[in-house]
């Protein structure tokens, strides 16, 4: 093979290879853009009136959920599968955020810990590397940590819309979910730098509850439980 048969070898390989790359942001922007819209309809929950309407948002947000799945039928087909983290780049991002998206909403219908298995299951995609498109435990870890985020700003938003009990319950959540993390030796920059944020949220909810508890409005609550 002459060199410049040999360069056109490579180059073949290089166009090929940016073709996939192209087909594969092409439905990113589309999942992007799909997650969007189903942040903006949760985010509506820390309005003082968005407590009410929680149940109808998140059936809302599951139907969104579908689009989801549909897009990410269509990705799978853009790539070779054992070839997901050469292309991993692309859609870590919306892949976090969908994760979070998906916590946020079973969090708000039970109050518990989404599994990876659940996430996976709500986006369509597998939970073993070895099948191809997959949700990465650490893209997982990461959503979880952005629900921790928003969960602060929900606990303080709910002092605001009245509701006193549901900081006290956000506290125990993350301070589980903290627990939990300390478990880990996380290796990824990323992630430890995400992790490191946790501790801010902890903090911020902990004023929240002590507030609560200076005003007497959690003693009351204790006793209401009672």
């Amino acid at each position: 093979m002459s060199v410049t048969e040999m360069f056109s070898y490579i180059q073949g390989f290089l166009s090929a290879d940016q073709d996939i790359r192209e087909d594969i942001r092409k439905v990113v922007q589309v999942l992007e853009q799909t997650a969007r819209e189903i942040l903006t309809l949760l985010q509506s929950v820390h309005q003082p009136t968005g407590f009410k309407d929680i149940p109808s948002k998140c059936l809302k947000a599951r139907e969104l959920f579908c689009t989801v799945r549909n897009h990410t039928g269509e990705l799978k087909t853009k790539f070779p599968a054992e070839q997901y983290y050469r292309y991993h780049e692309h859609w870590r991002f919306v892949l976090q955020r969908l994760a979070f998206l998906a916590a946020f909403v079973v969090y708000l219908e039970t109050e518990s810990l989404v599994t990876r298995e659940e996430v996976a299951k709500i986006l369509a995609i597998e939970v073993d590397r070895e099948k191809g498109f997959h949700l990465d435990v650490e893209d997982y870890l990461a959503g979880v940590l952005i629900l921790a985020s928003e969960l602060s700003r929900l606990a303080v938003n709910s002092v605001t819309a009245g509701d006193y009990g549901r900081p006290l319950r956000i506290s125990n959540f993350i301070n589980e979910l903290d627990s939990g993390f300390r478990l880990l030796n996380l290796k990824n920059d990323p992630l430890r730098k995400r992790y490191d944020g946790l501790k801010y949220d902890v903090k911020k909810i902990e004023e929240v509850v002590y507030d609560l508890s200076i005003r007497g409005l959690a003693k009351e609550l204790e006793t209401v439980g009672e």
